[in-house]
């Protein structure tokens, strides 16, 4: 089991290992996008870019950069993941809308 840390939501998920992280965050009710990204998000297909999160510690617990994250997220920060792309196989802190 993994225990999701949301920093700016004081809120711990529980979630299997292998879990996705923007379906853990949807289904319990954390906010992963700005208003244009709840208007232009493209449902989990990592399209668009817009579930950007900033993993605060655990990074060696998620699954690698996909190649689709390794072109949205270039020019971003290392400790940047996109949500969608993102599985958690252990405890992590992320930071929401960064």
């Amino acid at each position: 089991m993994a225990n999701i840390q949301f920093i700016k939501e004081d809120q711990i998920v529980v979630a299997a290992n292998g879990a996705n992280l923007r379906e853990k965050a949807l289904e319990n009710r954390i906010d992963l996008y700005t208003f244009k990204g709840k208007l232009m998000n493209c449902g989990g297909y990592g399209q668009c870019g817009t579930c950007i999160v900033e993993i605060v510690t655990g990074m060696e617990n998620l699954s690698p950069l996909t190649d689709v994250e390794k072109r949205k997220l270039k020019k971003k920060p290392d400790t940047y993941r996109l949500a969608c792309q993102t599985l958690v196989n252990g405890p992590v802190s992320v930071n929401t809308k960064p």
